[in-house]
């Protein structure tokens, strides 16, 4: 009974680890910012020290499912 919130937790947090890495890669990729008025490696860092935590905390919930 228990694991299916986790299951849900640990699927939205790598979904949403994922997507923003993938989405930082793709403005990187075509040369855009990836936060607007911020400074360009301060944005990326940020972002992508955000989407990888997102998918450490998700893999940790599934694995606690």
């Amino acid at each position: 009974m228990e694991s299916g919130p986790a299951i849900f937790a640990g699927t939205v947090f790598a979904l949403f680890g994922g997507g923003l890495l993938a989405w930082t890669a793709v403005r990187l990729r075509q040369g855009e910012p990836v936060a607007l008025g911020v400074n360009r490696v301060a944005s990326v860092t940020l972002a992508s020290v955000v989407g990888t935590a997102a998918l450490v905390v998700g893999m940790w919930c599934l694995t606690r499912a």
